[in-house]
């Protein structure tokens, strides 16, 4: 069940319409639908292999990196095709930040791991860079722990650290949507509570998007939850109905943990 209703429209910050991916001539996602809340976290949960990394890097069109690689249908962020071949890439990915598996922090300083961003953007002055750093580690909930430090390599800090790093980063070009693809899994407990924490606090500020190998992370931090298999949406609704009462067998069978 694919939730969708018109007087909902204005609440919906992403819109996927029949989305196909292609991996040369492989079809991988099969005329995808789906409705991104604004200011919720909509979690993508499934076996390995079903498609959900695949269809969160559509969301900043990461597939233009590699050759063969194609898209047809439709991803609209408030409204505009970022899929259309006039859209800028870089621009799409301004705008929509990713924070990936492992954290990847940059062989910089933390300081300029979080400005990096805006340097591509061309911001220069240093007293709106500072601000900005500040500002981005603080919704990152860093600040306390770095500012004595901001000029120490990345690679110092301890896992944990790195990804909210990395989050910073992410938020230093202030997006309106951050895609997270299983981003405690390299953590261990206290670090992925802590980053399960701050998503929850970020939807106040950006939509957010998750792929997550954890039934239990989706329960606890998703608003709603789409159950993918084989390439294909089977079933999304809100969190707590995919998990206690879906309509959809497969579903069910999944969150039963009968399969994947």
């Amino acid at each position: 069940m694919v939730e969708n209703h018109p007087s909902q429209a204005s609440k919906f910050k992403c819109e996927v319409k029949n989305l196909n991916f292609y991996y040369g001539s492989v079809r991988v996602l099969k005329d995808i639908n789906l409705s991104v809340f604004s200011h919720q976290v909509t979690a993508l949960i499934g076996p390995s292999g079903c498609g959900k990394t695949t269809l969160l890097r559509c969301f900043n069109r990461m597939h233009d990196l590699y050759p063969g690689n194609r898209y047809t249908g439709e991803i609209e962020l408030d409204k505009i095709n970022i899929l259309a071949p006039w859209i800028d890439p870089i621009e799409v990915r301004m705008r929509i930040g990713m924070v990936f598996q492992k954290p990847n922090p940059f062989p910089k300083s933390i300081y300029e791991n979080v400005a990096y961003g805006l340097r591509v953007r061309g911001q220069s002055q240093r007293s709106a860079i500072d601000e900005t750093v500040e500002q981005a580690l603080r919704n990152a909930a860093l600040w306390d722990e770095v500012k004595d430090r901001l000029y120490d390599l990345a690679f110092n800090l301890s896992g944990g650290q790195q990804q909210r790093l990395c989050i910073a980063r992410a938020l230093a070009t202030n997006p309106e949507m951050i895609l997270f693809d299983e981003p405690t899994s390299a953590l261990d407990p206290i670090a992925t509570a802590s980053i399960e924490e701050l998503i929850t606090q970020l939807k106040e500020k950006v939509t957010i998007l998750i792929v997550t190998h954890s039934m239990q992370q989706a329960a606890r931090i998703s608003d709603r939850t789409a159950f993918m298999y084989l390439g294909e949406i089977i079933e999304f609704d809100r969190t707590q109905t995919i998990f206690s009462d879906p309509t959809h067998r497969k579903t069910q069978d999944y969150v039963n943990g009968r399969f994947g």
